[in-house]
């Protein structure tokens, strides 16, 4: 029997987006490199290196976001235990919704997520480390 989804992606971004604050790109980009602040990138990392990343953002793959913010998880990362405002971005802003949520729902606090991911900032003129390269890959010119 073929599977029938009652609650498409759409909606479940668009109620995200609702729960969490999300930041204009050039309002992030002031909250760069602050103390007070903390980015978690959290695309994959094959798009890491293949598109560059933010200077001092934290990398935190999607798929152990859950892990690494529980302190009695053995994947806890200490990051996710300051006193911080986390600011959560992706490619292109949606799957930081999620995140952004998710985090809040757990007890993170405060959180947010930047319109747009990293796609907007990069338009916009944030900074941006090159990507690196691969094993087995030259860098190109």
């Amino acid at each position: 029997m073929p599977q029938t989804i009652t609650t498409g992606y759409k909606a479940l971004c668009e109620a995200a987006e609702r729960e969490v604050e999300t930041l204009p790109t050039e309002e992030a980009i002031k909250l760069a490199g602050r103390d007070d602040t903390v980015l978690i990138d959290i695309r994959d990392i094959r798009e890491l290196a293949r598109e560059g990343r933010v200077p001092g953002a934290f990398h935190c793959p999607r798929g152990m976001l859950e892990f690494w913010i529980d302190p009695s998880s053995p994947y806890y990362k200490p990051v996710f235990g300051q006193d911080k405002k986390y600011v959560f971005f992706c490619a292109g802003g949606l799957r930081s919704a999620l995140a952004a949520q998710t985090a809040q729902k757990m007890g993170l606090k405060p959180v947010a997520h930047i319109r747009g991911g990293f796609g907007a900032w990069r338009k916009a003129g944030g900074p941006v480390e090159p990507p690196e390269t691969m094993p087995g890959e030259q860098k190109s010119a």
